[in-house]
């Protein structure tokens, strides 16, 4: 209770706040010094960065406060100490020198609203005692709510977050303190587990506190101020097509999954600047041959022994942790490289044909979504989640497919698939075929940035593609961001759609990985207006759908929507169009089309399959420590050759891509030859 002398009842309208700050725990950017009116309040804020020194803010101002039912609302002075967390108050201004009447501290203290009175808010400490407090008017309340808020929660949050890692602490060290000659030892499976989870769950409630903390803080700026800028900005990679787009009629367009925007190339090392002294092309194809490896991976789950590699591997993780240059067990690997698997995206050539048969742009449009939500279920084999080989340095890949003529149209209705199908049958005996040609390489190892080109010259139809891959540690799974964007020209039309891809899981690791899908991706047509947002959704983590996909395509000055299709991105797809006519697609049983390689004897010494071949041939016999072995001289054959071109001042220089300005291009590609 307050038991101060009365010093008069009601709000407190005509007294003054202040505030000294180094920087403001509430988010707000430090500035030399301002002074503003608030609600009739005047306010004095001084602030300075202090070199990086722990944030404290001092805030002072008149509140009433709840005494007792015989003396109600009394005016306090109240000063907020952001750097003790103690909340504190004294009779009047004057006497803000004096022992204060009360203090609380706000670590682990609830402050909310209350409807009992306007304007009113209610501090519940952890001791359990409460404040009740009034502020004159709305802003004053807003001001004060968030500055209480935020103090209790940078203080429960340091408070909370300093305990739990100094219990986590010790646990490891009791772990790791085991010396193997008792019952235990640090290498128990059991034991690296308890590490792995709890580090694990440590990070995901620090990050849960980090999340709701800028919950918090955007809540109360979004009350403060009005926003002005269109949340529709396109924030994607940045082409000449998306800049004519964005300065043309089209500018609001659907943004981007921030993890899927293509960052500045700029700061890339000077090792990989790249001169002009290119191949002209990739190697002919007369001498390949139908791939006949399925690349099926066995849907099996982590052995007992290799469950304690992984294990190891996980407790030394933290949460968020780029796992670029981390080195993983080798028996998780894939037995192909990933530039292989980017040739596996074009298991359906026919269908990449088809966008170029469309007659219209919307069904161009069209044909290009139903192409890409059928390109991930070959390219990601199997149920069970492993690793590709991280392509080096210079690696490259080549194959070609040779597509039949009469797959090659677009299919806009279920009825249009079915007399196309008998159209085929009748066919059959025709040989035709479009060839289709790709090429990929691996053009920077740090950041790791792939490039593939693929074109067919007789459909005057190609598509660039450069991609960065991150892998990040994200507690029991890991994540891989496709960064990067891809650009399919059509030149009989002379339209451009710029792309971007989705993100993929591998989740459960410890038990049998799986592998998902999710992120908004974005393909965009600026010449035509055409527009598609396709969304591959990541699992609940309670009940829900597992490789959902939905994607809408939009006529955008109109913002006619002409299609929408849902499904599952490895099964089942429909396609609903404008007229109400329907498509199901079932990706399960469409027809591969291989593609066709050159022998391994006839491969040039930089080729994926040479390269990476002893590593292979040791996976299939599952000879774990001869792959572990030769994945180890690649990578410092890799290291060595790096080092030496550094000591010299020689410079990396692709084959087959140059790079021209953010993006990398394949050298000579089809729309240089028009």
């Amino acid at each position: 209770m307050d038991k101060a002398a009365q010093a008069g009842g009601g709000s407190s309208s005509n007294s003054s706040s202040r505030s000294s700050s180094r920087a403001t725990s509430a988010g707000s950017s430090p500035s030399s010094s301002g002074r503003g009116v608030l609600s009739g309040r005047t306010i004095t804020a001084t602030s300075k960065v202090d070199g990086g020194a722990a944030q404290k803010q001092v805030i002072e101002g008149s509140l009433s406060k709840y005494t007792n039912l015989i003396q109600g609302w009394q005016s306090r002075y109240f000063i907020l100490d952001f750097e003790s967390g103690i909340l504190q108050y004294f009779v009047t201004e004057a006497s803000k020198n004096q022992k204060p009447r009360g203090f609380l501290s706000l670590a682990g203290s609830l402050i909310s609203l209350s409807d009992e009175a306007p304007y009113m808010i209610v501090v519940y400490s952890a001791n359990g005692e409460v404040y009740k407090l009034k502020a004159a008017d709305s802003k004053e309340l807003q001001f004060w709510l968030t500055q209480l808020q935020a103090c209790a929660k940078y203080h429960t949050e340091t408070k909370v977050m300093a305990e739990v890692e100094g219990q986590q602490k010790n646990l490891v060290n009791a772990i790791e303190s085991l010396s193997g000659t008792g019952p235990l030892s640090a290498l128990d499976q059991d034991l690296l587990l308890l590490k792995a989870t709890s580090a694990a769950t440590l990070g995901c409630l620090g990050e849960c506190l980090h999340l709701l903390q800028q919950s918090v803080y955007q809540a109360g700026q979004n009350n403060k101020t009005v926003m002005t800028e269109s949340i529709m900005d396109w924030h994607g990679p940045k082409s000449q097509s998306t800049e004519n787009l964005k300065n043309g009629t089209f500018s609001s367009l659907p943004t981007t999954a921030s993890n899927l925007t293509w960052p500045m190339l700029s700061s890339m090392p000077k090792d990989y600047q790249i001169d002009q002294e290119h191949e002209t092309g990739p190697p002919e194809a007369e001498d390949e041959l139908t791939d006949t490896e399925d690349n099926e991976e066995e849907d099996l789950g982590v052995m007992e022994d290799q469950r304690g590699v992984i294990l190891h591997l996980i407790s030394q993780l933290k949460l968020g942790m780029d796992l670029t240059k981390v080195v993983l067990p080798t028996f998780i690997l894939e037995k192909r490289s990933l530039l292989e698997m980017y040739a596996n995206f074009m298991a359906h050539p026919d269908l990449f044909l088809s966008i170029a048969a469309g007659t219209t742009p919307e069904e161009r449009m069209i044909s290009f979504v139903e192409y890409y939500m059928t390109a991930f279920h070959e390219g990601r084999k199997g149920a069970v989640a492993k690793k590709p080989y991280n392509p080096i340095i210079g690696e490259t890949f080549h194959c070609s497919w040779d597509v039949p003529k009469e797959k090659v149209k677009p299919c806009r209705t279920q009825s249009a698939c079915m007399k196309a199908k008998e159209t085929d049958i009748a066919q059959e005996s025709t040989n035709e075929s479009y060839k289709v040609r790709f090429v990929a390489e691996q053009v920077s190892h740090h950041p790791p940035v792939s490039c593939f080109y693929c074109e067919c010259k007789e459909k005057k139809i190609c598509v660039n593609t450069h991609i960065w891959t991150k892998s990040k540690f994200l507690g029991m799974s890991v994540g891989v961001s496709m960064v990067g964007e891809g650009v399919l020209k059509l030149m009989e039309y002379g339209e451009e759609y710029i792309f971007t891809l989705p993100s993929a899981y591998a989740r459960s690791i410890l038990t049998v990985p799986w592998v998902e899908l999710g992120g908004k991706v974005n393909i965009i047509c600026a010449k035509t207006g055409y527009g598609a947002t396709v969304t591959f959704h990541t699992k609940p983590f309670y009940g829900g759908k597992v490789h959902r996909v939905t994607a809408e395509v939009k006529h955008m000055p109109t913002n006619a929507i002409v299609c929408k299709a849902q499904g599952e991105w490895n099964g089942t797809l429909e396609f609903t169009y404008s007229s109400g006519e329907t498509k199901v697609i079932d990706t399960t049983q469409l027809s591969i089309i291989r593609k066709k390689i050159r022998p391994l004897e006839k491969q040039g010494p930089s080729e994926s399959k040479r390269i990476w071949e002893n590593v292979t041939n040791a996976l299939k016999s599952n000879n774990i420590e001869a792959a572990t072995e030769r994945k180890h001289q690649l990578e410092e054959r890799q290291r060595a050759e790096a080092r030496q071109r550094a000591s010299t001042n020689l410079l990396w220089k692709p084959k087959y891509f140059i790079r021209e300005g953010e993006v990398w291009v394949y050298v000579n590609p089809l729309w240089k030859a028009q």
